[in-house]
């Protein structure tokens, strides 16, 4: 929880601790050194606070790709200032004072968007890794698969035998640890659009 109102924090705090949630609270600053992004976690942020704001520390987990859930709240809070907090990924915005039944649920839901989050980043953080392995001339037969051309084609295009295009295929498949060109094809993907 991010907030620099104590009696907020204070309050926030006795209200999720009270329904069984672990709660800490940070000032901004201090919620970006301390966070890690392989811990499941949801992020209860005010907007305007002193120093970094709710929407700069939100723009500084987007820059880092994190996968946590947001819920705003404010006691300033206007319709346009909702929509874009909500347009870059954030899951609701409360305005001051707001219904502890409604957090809670929200909470609970958040948590429930958090589980799935870090463990799709876990995957394509493996993935991305598994990658990282392929030799420069793998990379290349391994575009030219995703393309859809056949072994003749890219054994053209990259000036090498039929047969050395079926070796690296086959360590391609290797390395990648799977056994169907359609499961290839969903690891590179997820790399191309991750580019």
């Amino acid at each position: 929880m991010v907030d620099d109102d104590e009696a907020v924090r204070d309050s926030l705090r006795w209200l999720l601790e009270a329904n069984g949630y672990a709660v800490r609270s940070f000032a901004a600053e201090e919620f970006l050194a301390a966070y890690n992004p392989d811990l499941v976690g949801v992020l209860i942020a005010d907007v305007r606070m002193p120093g970094m704001s709710g929407l700069e520390l939100q723009e500084a987990l987007i820059a880092r790709k994190a996968p946590l859930p947001i819920v705003f709240i404010t006691g300033h809070g206007d319709v346009p200032m909702a929509v874009s907090t909500m347009k870059k990924g954030a899951v609701d915005f409360l305005e001051k004072p707001f219904n502890e039944a409604d957090l809670r649920t929200i909470v609970a839901g958040m948590l429930n968007q958090a589980y799935d989050r870090v463990n799709d980043a876990r995957v394509q953080r493996d993935q991305q890794a598994v990658l990282g392995r392929l030799t420069a001339r793998e990379q290349q037969v391994l575009e030219r698969i995703v393309a859809g051309h056949l072994n003749k084609q890219i054994a053209g295009d990259l000036n090498i035998s039929i047969k050395t295009v079926e070796a690296h295929r086959a360590n391609i498949m290797e390395k990648l640890e799977v056994t169907t060109v359609a499961d290839l094809m969903k690891i590179a993907l997820t790399r191309a659009e991750e580019a």
